[in-house]
């Protein structure tokens, strides 16, 4: 891998990539540009069209990142996850980074399991001031 694309999340987005049932792992930055990660090796992206794909990492950027008032009551957004028939999508933001890891996976997964699993990866201490 080039030195002047590495990024620290490139490793743990190959850990989460390596999890039995996930298609992709990215890190997208508020800018929506991928900075980390992609599709398992071996996988097909659902939707071939790169503009459509760029619309979607804005989607889920704004979703995961917007501020809302429920914060104080409900406490901190830890993830959002939509299961569709084809896929699992769960994104979970990074708001001190403005970045977000994206997730898709296969439907028939255990979206808690592979959260407390993709959570554990993401915990060190490392990526705090990136």
């Amino acid at each position: 891998m080039p030195t002047e694309n590495f990024s620290p999340y490139e490793p743990r987005c190959i850990e989460v990539n390596n999890q039995d049932g996930v298609r992709f792992a990215a890190i997208i930055d508020n800018d929506y540009n991928k900075i980390a990660g992609g599709f398992r090796e071996g996988v097909m992206p659902y939707e071939g069209d790169e503009k459509k794909l760029q619309d979607f990492y804005k989607f889920a950027v704004e979703i995961s990142l917007r501020t809302d008032s429920y914060s104080t009551s409900l406490g901190a957004l830890n993830y959002i996850a939509s299961r569709r028939d084809k896929v699992i999508l769960i994104s979970f933001p990074f708001p001190l980074s403005k970045k977000i890891l994206l997730v898709s996976a296969e439907p028939g997964l255990d979206i808690e399991k592979l959260a407390d699993i993709i959570v554990k990866i993401f915990s060190d201490d490392s990526l705090v001031s990136d």
